[in-house]
């Protein structure tokens, strides 16, 4: 047995994302041009990435492309060892239902309740029945604090209450990956702040990868690593927390 190998092979499988000569463009014949070039990236479970860079510098088209929300044009990109470049539309669906998202805007529907929004994302795993889902939804929401808004829409919830539930829906069904663009743009800064201790505590306590997209300077020490992104290239990286971070 060649040992080297194997002991690679077997580092390879604790990543939860393996990205590997990522290219992306836009557009076709005269009119493609290329966004995001040569992108080598790992996350490993229970790791926080948080990734800055200005905007316009292909931060969210990576997080879809991850996500699974839209096709891989060249390279590879791994998903708990799974190959998405090529992968078909029921593929991609199949790997939707281990991320969790969280957006900017908290994305709730206005006619469901807070327990209603969290308990829809468990309606994807047909193993669950309904009161084992509700009552999943209120653990959850217990979770972030919110055991009280439980029967609230939210439109009588404020923004950090918003971006909570928000949270719970990302999280109850135990995603391998969280991915969250700009989670506390919308918030002053009390409530980014409790959203993101909230978000650190309850991927540390399953185990979850978090890759965050922010330009919020206040939350940047919650994170493992920081990479930096300019022109569609990674172009820099920083391990803030060597002890969870194998480099």
């Amino acid at each position: 047995m060649d040992t080297a190998n194997f002991v690679l092979r077997q580092a390879k499988k604790q990543y939860i994302v393996r990205i590997e000569n990522l290219n992306q463009y836009l557009g076709t014949k005269s009119l493609k041009h290329q966004i995001l070039f040569d992108i080598n990236l790992a996350i490993r479970p229970g790791e926080i990435v948080i990734m800055t860079g200005p905007s316009g510098s292909g931060k969210t088209t990576l997080l879809t492309l991850i996500g699974g929300l839209r096709s891989i044009q060249n390279g590879s990109l791994k998903f708990l060892e799974q190959e998405l470049y090529g992968a078909s539309n029921e593929q991609l669906v199949k790997v939707r239902r281990h991320i969790g998202y969280i957006f900017q805007a908290h994305n709730l529907l206005d006619f469901l309740t807070a327990r209603q929004n969290v308990q829809m994302t468990l309606e994807l795993h047909k193993n669950i029945s309904p009161g084992e889902a509700r009552r999943q939804a209120e653990a959850m929401l217990t979770a972030v604090k919110l055991e009280h808004r439980v029967n609230y829409y939210p439109s009588d919830l404020s923004g950090g209450q918003k971006q909570r539930v928000a949270i719970a829906r990302a999280l109850v069904s135990h995603p391998k990956l969280v991915l969250a663009d700009e989670p506390t743009a919308a918030l002053d800064s009390k409530s980014g702040r409790d959203v993101v201790n909230l978000m650190q505590q309850l991927a540390r306590e399953q185990n979850c990868a978090i890759l965050m997209v922010t330009h919020d300077n206040r939350i940047l020490d919650i994170a493992d690593r920081i990479i930096h992104m300019e022109d569609g290239r990674l172009i820099k990286e920083e391990v803030c927390n060597p002890t969870t971070v194998e480099v």
